[in-house]
């Protein structure tokens, strides 16, 4: 009894110590200091990081949008966690891959099985025209002992994939939330210009009225009134069109969130929203551990080493222990007449010549394994420019906003003293319309560089891979 335990101990120890392919050894990778455009006059060092030596952080911060201040974008991200359809869909893919580890799990383990059969007739070793019954049952066992390690391989490559569906999940996750935010910004933004649109339009309902009395009494050409008119169907025109896209964004949230179209009710207005937040304290190094699609990027170098091991060990010979144990009778009514049988073996099947297909198969893998690393360095470099893109979105729009809303006190200004003049007859009507458009105009682009400097605050929360720790 001691000797078999100590086989058995030697045979487990010599299992699990053989692994074909070779182990996942991270990736070296060259990473910038810093940002460049967080720090304008940082020279662009870099310096080298193997991605083995990295720690995951796996944390999500959700309430990073409370740094808005308004409750109803809370409510809809929240809404939209709990009740996204895509969301849920990326949860399954999580199950499926816990699913598909136990699956690559039970290749390690035996095989068990069993076998019945009741027949009637004239056997070969009965006597000439005697019918006979015979019925047997059989239990049998099947172990191909995982000798080269390449079922390790395929629940190595199980247990990678699980991680990516997971980081799959908070990239989905992650998507959602910035393009809830950016859709809510849009809808604010629509909303402040249906607002301007519709001052403009009273403003010159009067205009067009007082324009109407005076070439009624032959004080102005029939010019100014066509222009007067042609504004006035001007400012009218822009308010279906931005109600029909108001609905259509409620109706794109709705989705979002879950839930059949409705009405988005907004309580802030676009100019309330805060835009002053600071930098995040990020290095580059940090996006490595931080973004998921990075980190899905690194899992698929892993899943592909691993079939790399997979494919090597399919070209080596497969070792199987083989057992069964039943019985046997003439009379399936009655096992007195019946005998036991057993069966204990071993086999060993290997390839022998196929063209070398199994090795091209292998050089395959090997292959991909290449490419993985190739993607896993772009996805890399498109996350750092992600960020590079966000910081200097927020960089330059501060100082394009600071220049809107100057613009807009001026052409405020001007309309005034426009209208002015031409009450008093010191210009033309045309220059009046002039100051008026300008007006409108400078309204419109200011509501439209405030929601796009929103906008980029949520991308860099995008870009960072969720959330962020700003300077003290």
């Amino acid at each position: 009894m001691r000797k078999v335990l100590v086989f058995i101990a030697i045979l487990f120890l010599i299992l699990t110590s053989c692994k074909v392919g070779q182990n996942y050894k991270g990736i070296d990778v060259k990473v910038p200091e810093d940002f460049r455009a967080k720090s304008p006059t940082l020279s662009s060092n870099e310096f080298e990081v193997n991605t083995d030596s990295l720690i995951a952080d796996s944390l999500l911060d959700l309430n990073w949008f409370s740094m808005f201040k308004d409750p109803v974008l809370d409510t809809l991200v929240l809404e939209a966690i709990n009740n996204n359809q895509n969301l849920k869909i990326a949860a399954e893919n999580i199950t499926q891959a816990q699913f598909n580890l136990v699956i690559q799990r039970s290749n390690l383990l035996p095989y068990f099985g069993y076998e019945a059969n009741i027949s009637r007739g004239n056997f070969i070793n009965g006597n000439v025209g005697t019918t006979q019954n015979f019925a047997y049952g059989t239990g049998f066992m099947n172990w191909e002992l995982d000798f080269w390690g390449k079922y390790r391989r395929l629940t190595e490559a199980a247990k990678a994939q699980i991680l990516a569906t997971e980081y799959g999940y908070r990239s989905v996750q992650l998507s959602l939330m910035t393009t809830v935010a950016d859709s809510y910004f849009q809808l604010l933004e629509l909303k402040k210009r249906l607002e301007i649109s519709n001052q403009t339009l009273v403003l010159r309902d009067s205009m067009l009225y007082i324009i109407q009395a005076r070439f009624d009494k032959g004080i102005i050409p029939a010019i100014d009134l066509n222009q007067a008119q042609i504004q006035r169907a001007i400012a009218a025109s822009s308010i279906p069109l931005l109600e029909r896209e108001i609905i259509k964004t409620e109706n794109f949230l709705s989705t979002l969130t879950g839930s059949n179209p409705r009405k988005i009710s907004t309580d802030s207005d676009l100019y309330s929203m805060d835009t002053t937040m600071n930098f995040p304290e990020v290095l580059p190094i940090d996006l490595l551990t931080r973004r998921p699609d990075v980190m899905v990027a690194e899992l698929e170098v892993v899943i592909q080493n691993a079939l790399v091991g997979y494919a090597q060990g399919n070209r080596l010979p497969t070792l199987s222990l083989n057992g069964a144990i039943g019985y046997a009778m003439a009379d399936p009514l009655s096992f007195s007449n019946g005998t036991m049988v057993w069966s204990i073996g071993g086999s060993i099947l290997g390839p022998l010549f196929n063209w070398n297909r199994l090795k091209r198969i292998a050089d395959s893998e090997k292959s991909k394994r290449e490419q993985s690393v190739y993607n896993y360095e772009l996805t890399m470099l498109n996350a750092f420019r992600d960020v590079e893109d966000a910081y200097i979105e927020i960089i330059t729009l501060k100082r394009e906003l600071v220049a809107r809303q100057d613009h807009v006190t001026a052409a405020k200004s001007a309309q005034m003293l426009s209208q002015n003049r031409y009450d008093q007859g010191q210009t033309s009507y045309l220059e009046y319309l002039e100051s008026q458009r300008q007006y409108f105009e400078s309204q419109q682009n200011l509501a439209g560089t405030l929601r796009q400097l929103l906008s980029a605050y949520s991308r860099l929360y995008r870009a960072l891979g969720g959330g962020w720790k700003t300077f003290e």
